[in-house]
């Protein structure tokens, strides 16, 4: 073996761990980590506030208003506050005739979930804040059950569980599916040991004394749930909170949903870059193994296919020539499909390009404020 094919051979075993490493080699990590328990002396907060955004959600009002119906009724102390960004299709006004139920505030136009989020926070009368979506249901004691948590003073912050619905409409909604109980094992794992690194917009909840000043163009949800982990608090996951959501089924409306998600999770990387520095050891470790590592997961995918064609040519052009071909074939058979493991496999490569396509934004200066909800979902 020369010079060329060893480095070839060393780029493309870097390629693969650094690929695996958020999947494989991670959570083997933080199985041989020692359990931080959690040491409950206090009564639980008696007061909480129920907080989600609302854009163009008239097809999900009459479900959401009557999952949030059935909760205050199982915990009528819960405040419920919802913010309209400028809906066109109805959806403040079916939030609106419910008002003995939800506190509506209506934004001016599109300024977007951070800016609106901010408003609702400072609104906010209960000692813990509850983050949800519009589309989002959550179960009957989800309530009680996040807000016991808190009775361990150490505890700043609580994410509940995500339990995605409809995983076998298409390949792109199955990928979904399966990223996302890995995700899931991983932030219980997280928990088990310390604190997880971030909230998604599902189901989180901080005490509101917490809750951090940002600007607009940052990702709420990791910057609200990160403030716990600067406050020297923990910020653990229920695993018995569940919240439903239904999955996207479109790769297009996928598609723009990562590129949107991974151009503000970069920006908001550079808003928190001078906290994040000063974390734990541990803490500083599975930040970069849950985020970094994913950002650029594209480029260590194409490293390792340059680096494989290199040392297959070298071998055998005839392996290389079958070794593109196979790759063409995957690709035109993936796209072409809706259901597979062909389609996965492009529905996964696709799920890579977004994400960094949408760093690559962020890093050129450009902000992502508004969102749109998926069609498809």
């Amino acid at each position: 073996m020369d010079g060329i094919d060893l480095i070839a051979a060393v780029v493309l075993l870097l390629s693969l761990v650094a690929v695996a490493w958020p999947f494989l080699f991670y959570p083997l990590v933080l199985q041989m980590l020692p359990t931080r328990p959690e040491r409950p002396v206090a009564a639980p907060p008696s007061s909480a506030s129920l907080l989600f955004c609302a854009y163009n959600e008239a097809a999900a009002m009459p479900e959401k208003l009557a999952n949030l119906s059935m909760l205050k009724a199982r915990y009528p102390g819960l405040e419920i506050l919802a913010f309209d960004d400028g809906s066109s299709d109805g959806t403040a006004a079916l939030i609106a005739a419910q008002g003995d139920l939800v506190t509506l505030l209506r934004g001016p136009g599109r300024s977007g979930k951070a800016h609106g989020m901010k408003l609702l926070a400072a609104r906010a009368t209960g000692d813990v804040l509850i983050f949800t979506d519009a589309n989002v249901l959550l179960d009957a004691d989800a309530i009680a059950r996040l807000l016991a948590r808190y009775a361990d003073p150490e505890i700043g912050g609580v994410l509940g569980s995500l339990r995605y619905v409809g995983d076998d409409e298409s390949a792109t909604a199955s990928v979904g599916s399966l990223y996302w109980r890995i995700e899931e094992r991983l932030k219980d794992e997280e928990s088990r040991t310390g604190n997880v690194l971030g909230a998604d917009g599902s189901i989180f909840s901080i005490r509101r004394a917490l809750y951090p000043e940002f600007p607009d163009s940052v990702l709420d949800d990791l910057t609200v749930s990160m403030a716990v982990v600067f406050a020297g608090k923990r910020l653990v996951k229920a695993g018995d909170v569940i919240a439903r959501e239904r999955l996207v089924a479109a790769r297009g409306d996928e598609y723009r949903r990562k590129v949107r998600i991974a151009a503000r999770a970069w920006h908001t990387h550079g808003h928190l870059r001078p906290q994040l520095r000063r974390m734990t050891a541990l803490d500083r470790f599975k930040y970069g193994s849950r985020k970094i590592v994913r950002w650029f997961g594209a480029l260590f995918i194409l490293a390792g296919i340059v680096a494989a064609g290199t040392l297959a040519l070298r071998i055998s052009p005839t392996l290389y020539m079958i070794g593109g071909l196979t790759g063409v074939f995957i690709l035109w058979r993936g796209l072409r499909s809706r259901g597979g493991p062909f389609a996965a496999v492009v529905d996964i490569l696709i799920a890579y390009v977004a994400t960094l396509q949408g760093v690559v934004k962020a890093m050129t200066g450009r902000t992502v404020t508004i969102w749109n909800p998926a069609k498809s979902r």
